[in-house]
C-alpha cells in the first residue's frame, strides 16, 4: 500500500477509449474502457465514484481502478453525475442522473464496443458515496442492475447525517436532515430500500476513517434479516482508499468478489419490476 493512501486519487491512468453522453447535461457522461484481449462478451461494469457527492471529486480518480478492471477483461464505464456544489447537483438530480446512466450505459457501451458487452444487466461497483448510489439504484430500479459491489458505502444516510460525515455532506445532498425532509430520506436511504432483489457484496476496511465500518456491519445485518442476498467482507488491515487502488493489498479481494458477481449474472428480464 502506498505511504499516502490518497495517492490513488491523483495517480495518472491511461485515457479512456471513448466518452459517451447519456443525457444533455455536461456531467451526464461516462468514460468507456474496452476490455483487454479477445474474450467473450461480458456484463458491463459501471464504476460509480465517491467523494461524498461533492463537485470537487469526479470520475477521473477512478481511472486506475477502471483501467485495471479493463485489463482483466471487463468492459468498464466510469459514470459521471451532477454533484453538490454545482448548479443542479444534489436532490433530486444526482439520483436521477445515476438511475438514467445505469439504465442507458449498457446500450451505449454495446454500440461503442461491438461484441464485448453482453446482454446481462450491468454490475455496479460503487465506492463511498458511489457505493450509496449503487445500492440506491439496485433498491429503486432492480431490473437495471445485475449485481452490486459496494466499497465502503455510505449505506445509512440518517446515521451519516448524525455523524456529520465530511462536514455536512448529507445535508448538502438532501437539503437538510431527516426531520426536515423525511420523504427524501425514505426515497434515498438504502436502509429504506431493503429487502433488495439484487445480489450485493459490501467490502469495508476496518481502519476506515472516512466511513465507519460499523455502518456497513449494521446495514448488512439488517438487510440480511429481511431477506436480502447480501454479504459483508471486512478487511482488517484496510482503510478507505485501498479499496479502489489496484496497487493495494485489498485489490485481489476486490477482483475475486467482482468475479463472483460476474459468475452469478443472468440475462436482463425485461418484465422484472422496478421498485
Amino acid at each position: 500500500m502506498p505511504a499516502d493512501p490518497r495517492a490513488v486519487l491523483t495517480r495518472p491512468a491511461p485515457e479512456p477509449d471513448r466518452t459517451v453522453a447519456y443525457g444533455d447535461h455536461p456531467d451526464q457522461i461516462a468514460d468507456l474502457r474496452i476490455p483487454a484481449g479477445s474474450g467473450p462478451a461480458r456484463p458491463l461494469v459501471v464504476v460509480v465514484h465517491g467523494g461524498f457527492w461533492r463537485a470537487e471529486y469526479d470520475r477521473r480518480h477512478t481511472g486506475p481502478m477502471a483501467a485495471a478492471l479493463a485489463a482483466l477483461g471487463h468492459p468498464v464505464a466510469q459514470l459521471e453525475y451532477r454533484r453538490t456544489g454545482q448548479p443542479g447537483g444534489g436532490w433530486p438530480n444526482t439520483f436521477t442522473d445515476v438511475l438514467t446512466g445505469v439504465a442507458e450505459l449498457p446500450r451505449l457501451a454495446a454500440a461503442a464496443m461491438p461484441g464485448r458487452v453482453s446482454a446481462a444487466a450491468p454490475i455496479l461497483v460503487g465506492h463511498s458515496a458511489g457505493g450509496h448510489l449503487a445500492l440506491y439504484v439496485a433498491g429503486t430500479a432492480p431490473a437495471t442492475v445485475g449485481g452490486v459491489l459496494a466499497l465502503a458505502p455510505v449505506a445509512d444516510l440518517g446515521e451519516a447525517y448524525r455523524r456529520d460525515l465530511d462536514s455536512g455532506a448529507v445535508v448538502a445532498l438532501l437539503g437538510g436532515g431527516p426531520a426536515e425532509f423525511p420523504e427524501r430520506y425514505a426515497i434515498a436511504d438504502p436502509r429504506s430500500l431493503v429487502p433488495m432483489q439484487t445480489r450485493s457484496v459490501v467490502v469495508h476496511g476496518a481502519l476506515d476513517r472516512q466511513v465507519p465500518v460499523a455502518m456497513s456491519r449494521s446495514f448488512v445485518a439488517d438487510a440480511r434479516a429481511v431477506g436480502t442476498d447480501i454479504t459483508l467482507v471486512e478487511l482488517p488491515e484496510c482503510e478507505h482508499f485501498g479499496l479502489i487502488d489496484p496497487e493495494s493489498a485489498a485489490w485481489p479481494v476486490i477482483v475475486d468478489v467482482l468475479q463472483s458477481l460476474h459468475d452469478d449474472q443472468q440475462p436482463i428480464d425485461a418484465a422484472s419490476p422496478t421498485r
